[in-house]
Parts: structure tokens; C-alpha cells; sequence
């Protein structure tokens, strides 16, 4: 398979799964966290990283701010193209800015090192696979994170984004574990 087919499956994939997360969003019943509060509740003090939820993404927002009241919680800063990300302290009450792509990041940069990742996605398989955007700040910065010592990747999803047989590649990050809306998955 040709790079050039390789991202033209990559694109059809992810163009079925934004139309399969906008209805799962739309849709979406409160509490959605509530699964993702219940593992972190197990990773008290742990320094963690969620994100700021753009577009359709679902909201961790409210397991981050259970999180930061046992330990560092931090969202994703990105210093450029090709670079991986890194992690700025949050607070749930934080002044915040525009940061690029339209997501939000601290006011004042104060960077940590998190060693675990609440990672968004627009699709996900039960091998732990994970289709994101296409830019590859997760992938990089996982590899760069896991290089240095065990570093968690949770993907956070709706249920509907689950996916079989997504176009990976050898560079893309496995996730250790999803979780939905509906629980917690473990990758086979």
C-alpha cells in the first residue's frame, strides 16, 4: 500500500467517525465522565494530563477537576508542527487562552511531566488502536513519555466511535485502555 492510499483510508475513516461522534454528542446523556472519574479515582496524586474538549469531543472536564483536587492535572500545549506536545498545570478555574486549533490552554505555561494521558480520539478499536486528527502529537509525545517510564494512555471516547479495522501505522501509540460513556474498556 502506497503512503498516498494510506491517507486517503485514513481520511474516509475519520470522516465516518466525526459523523458517528457528532450523533453520539448530540445525543449524549449528562454525566458522561462519570466513567472516567472512576479510574482516575484510582491514580490519586498521579500526575495526570486530560484535555480541553473541542467541537464534538467528549468532556473530561469535570474528571480533570476531581482529579486536580488529589494531584497535578494538566491539558495539552502545542509549541509546533512536528514537535510533541507539552503539559501545562490547569486549574478548573484557571484563566485560560486561545491556544492554536481552537482548544484552550493555562494563562501563565507552567510545564509538567504527566504519567498519564487522557487522550482524545476520533476512533478507537478494541486492540487499543486509535485514530486522532492526523497530526501526530499524541503518537510523538507518547513515544517521547514512554521512552523516559510507564506512561498510561486512556483514550476517552463515546462508545459509538468504537471502529474495526482502523488504517495504523507502526509509529501510532497503542492506548493501555478507553473509556466511554458506558465503561472501561481493556484492550485485547
Amino acid at each position: 500500500m502506497s503512503d498516498t492510499d494510506l491517507v486517503e483510508i485514513k481520511a474516509k475513516a475519520r470522516k465516518a467517525a466525526f459523523v458517528r461522534r457528532k450523533a453520539a454528542f448530540d445525543a449524549r446523556p449528562p454525566s458522561v465522565a462519570g466513567p472516567l472519574s472512576g479510574v482516575l479515582a484510582g491514580y490519586r496524586g498521579v500526575p495526570i494530563a486530560g484535555y480541553m474538549p473541542i467541537r464534538t469531543e467528549i468532556d473530561p472536564l469535570p474528571a480533570m477537576a476531581e482529579a486536580a483536587a488529589y494531584g497535578p492535572v494538566g491539558v495539552p500545549v502545542i509549541t509546533g508542527m512536528g514537535q510533541p506536545l507539552k503539559f501545562s498545570r490547569w486549574q478548573p478555574e484557571g484563566a485560560l487562552r486561545d491556544g492554536p486549533f481552537g482548544a484552550k490552554v493555562p494563562e501563565q505555561d507552567d510545564f509538567f511531566e504527566p504519567e498519564i494521558l487522557i487522550v482524545p480520539l476520533v476512533a478507537f478499536d478494541r486492540t487499543g488502536g486509535r485514530l486522532g486528527y492526523g497530526g501526530g502529537f499524541y503518537d510523538r509525545t507518547l513515544e517521547r513519555l514512554r521512552a523516559k517510564r510507564a506512561t498510561l494512555a486512556i483514550g476517552f471516547a463515546f462508545a459509538a466511535q468504537e471502529a474495526e479495522g482502523l488504517p495504523l501505522e507502526a509509529t501510532d501509540q497503542p492506548l493501555d485502555m478507553i473509556v466511554t460513556e458506558q465503561g472501561v474498556l481493556t484492550p485485547a
